[in-house]
């Protein structure tokens, strides 16, 4: 995807009760990215999430009830499909992703090197400590979509992303997972047949709150993770056999 000097630029933030993270993330969002514009997807948060977002000057969809991460991620994904932007920029809203990275991501998708650019923490820099089950499920789901995928992939659970419209339409009503859209979604986009890179960029501790990894998530994230990878393999096998009889 080539976009124009004058394309639209949009920064997706999912959120969901980060009232605390807020007046620190949003000013350093926009020291980092001028000219792009702000939604903040308030996922049903109980505290003054959306109410602070506006007060400093950002776009806010709010979600009548908590659909999890992905869900969402895919709705600020149709709300930039919708406003005709040609790329979008994912970044949490805890302070873990540091907006510095958001110029080399959203680059590498407007000079068309790639239709989507993550995040990689291991390319850059990784300033916090993740639970052991968490770490053993990255390698091991890094392994899996390199593999598959034919090219080293470092990274396959960031968040921070960079996405062109084309991958935006085609995650926007469908293909994308409500909850966990990590290693799984990359192995959708390679058989879609998008280009997909990683770029360095420095995750940092959440600077308040619970991480949606704390306590016995780890556990279900990974087992969850592995059976979504399963399935995408599962289904890209039958399709490949279902091709094969046909001709």
């Amino acid at each position: 995807m080539r976009t124009a000097m004058n394309d639209r630029r949009l920064i997706i933030i999912p959120a969901y009760n980060e009232a605390a993270n807020l007046p620190r993330v949003l000013p350093e969002i926009r020291a980092a990215a001028p000219g792009y514009d702000l939604v903040l997807v308030d996922d049903g948060s109980r505290d003054a999430t959306p109410a602070l977002a506006a007060a400093h000057g950002v776009a806010v969809v709010s979600l009548p009830a908590n659909l999890g991460y992905g869900g969402a991620v895919q709705t600020g994904f149709r709300y930039a499909v919708r406003r005709g932007y040609d790329l979008a920029v994912v970044i949490d809203a805890d302070g873990q992703h540091d907006p510095a990275g958001i110029p080399l991501l959203a680059e590498a998708v407007a000079d068309g090197r790639a239709d989507v650019a993550i995040g990689s923490r291991f390319r850059g820099r990784m300033q916090y400590h993740q639970p052991w089950v968490k770490r053993a499920g990255m390698a091991l789901f890094a392994w899996v979509v390199s593999r598959a995928t034919g090219r080293e992939v470092t990274d396959p659970t960031s968040g921070f992303q960079a996405l062109g419209r084309d991958v935006l339409c085609f995650f926007a009503y469908d293909n994308y997972p409500v909850d966990y859209p990590d290693a799984d979604t990359l192995l959708v986009l390679h058989y879609a047949g998008f280009r997909v890179i990683e770029a360095p960029v420095t995750m940092r501790e959440r600077i308040a709150g619970v991480s949606m990894h704390s306590g016995w998530r780890p556990f279900y994230y990974v087992g969850k993770m592995a059976l979504a990878i399963t399935m995408v393999l599962w289904r890209q096998l039958t399709h490949q056999g279902a091709r094969r009889v046909a001709t």
